[in-house]
């Protein structure tokens, strides 16, 4: 009955020993240093089980013990539902590390930066060439319609739900514009406001003109003169898809167009571009006090304004003078080619 009893303890003992072990040793790989030599992302599929995981983390370096890790996601005290995404894990992250990463959800967050004065066109090819979003395009989006900004997404969210997105924020921008305009604007509605914003984002690109140009379109709007703005003409040719290529012609500015301003009496048909915030609040807040009716460019990437005809054509030969000495300038320094020898 002694000896029984030694047996017995001898090996509760071994077995005690034994787990003790297998605990201390698996405890040590939990949090020792993992594999990775440095930081990496790693997608955890949908629907994926603990299983599933361990194989895409063993596969991708970041564990070298699969079986262990699911044993650490069953035995966890407190378990957490862990969310399918992409996740960046950094170098040397240990297990235990791995698992808190994925218990927290915080999936990377990738970026897409629409430029102000993109157009609708360019907009949605920007879109529907980010691999990382999934899904077609099957939004009915128009020019004007989205707000160019910097936008956070994860990998495999949706293009109509990144496009939504966009849209919504046009939606609440355009409104906090409306809502602090100045009065008197001969603007009709929130649209109208869209188009103009449009056009000033089109002709400038220094923050600073904005107010002004918008100033010039709203004076020539008052008094029913036509704006007369390039860009519009340009749109009216392309479409909104790429550039023109080339210098407009007199044909051009003749065009039948309802984006000639040239020929139209008023604000274009619709937007030209997708407006920033600065173009809008522009729109409806212009210079005060500015009566300028002209702005030319004044060959330093910026505009010069005028508030009669006399003043515009002397900045505009100004600047045909200008650019005469830009091209002879460049004339004189370009290369001369070899002389041909003859014989």
């Amino acid at each position: 009955m002694l000896s029984f009893f030694r047996w017995t303890l001898f090996f509760i003992v071994l077995f005690v020993t034994v787990i003790g072990g297998a605990l201390f040793v698996g405890n040590t790989i939990l949090v020792s240093n993992g594999p990775l030599d440095a930081p990496k992302r790693v997608v955890i599929p949908r629907g994926a089980g603990p299983a599933t995981m361990a194989k895409v983390l063993k596969e991708e370096g970041v564990l070298n013990y699969a079986g262990l890790f699911r044993v650490a996601l069953m035995v966890d005290p407190s378990p957490k539902p862990i969310k399918a995404g992409e996740y960046e894990i950094p170098a040397h992250a240990s297990m235990h590390a791995v698992v808190e990463i994925l218990q927290s959800g915080k999936v990377v967050q990738r970026r897409l930066t629409v430029p102000e004065g993109t157009t609708t066109a360019e907009v949605l090819e920007l879109v529907r060439k980010t691999d990382t979003l999934t899904g077609e395009i099957t939004l009915d989006v128009k020019e004007g319609d989205l707000l160019p900004e910097t936008y956070f997404y994860s990998r495999n969210d949706t293009r109509d739900g990144l496009l939504l997105r966009m849209k919504e924020a046009m939606d609440k921008a355009v409104d906090e514009a409306w809502r602090k305009r100045v009065a008197g604007l001969p603007l009709l509605n929130r649209r109208d406001v869209v188009i103009l914003a449009s056009m000033i984002e089109k002709e400038t690109a220094v923050p600073a003109e904005r107010p002004r140009i918008a100033a010039v379109f709203v004076n020539r709007l008052r008094i029913k003169m036509r704006l007369e703005s390039d860009p519009t003409t340009i749109y009216g040719l392309t479409n909104g898809k790429g550039t023109l290529g080339r210098d407009l012609t007199r044909a051009d500015l003749q065009s039948a167009s309802g984006y000639n301003t040239y020929v139209v009496p008023a604000l274009p048909q619709g937007p030209i571009c997708n407006p920033g915030r600065a173009s809008l609040m522009a729109a409806t807040n212009p210079a005060p006090r500015d009566r300028s009716l002209y702005f030319v460019a004044d060959g330093q990437g910026g505009h010069t304004f005028a508030a009669n005809v006399y003043e515009h054509n002397r900045n505009v030969a100004r600047w045909k003078e200008l650019q005469k000495q830009k091209q002879d300038q460049e004339s004189t320094a370009a290369p001369r080619a070899p002389a041909t020898a003859k014989p």
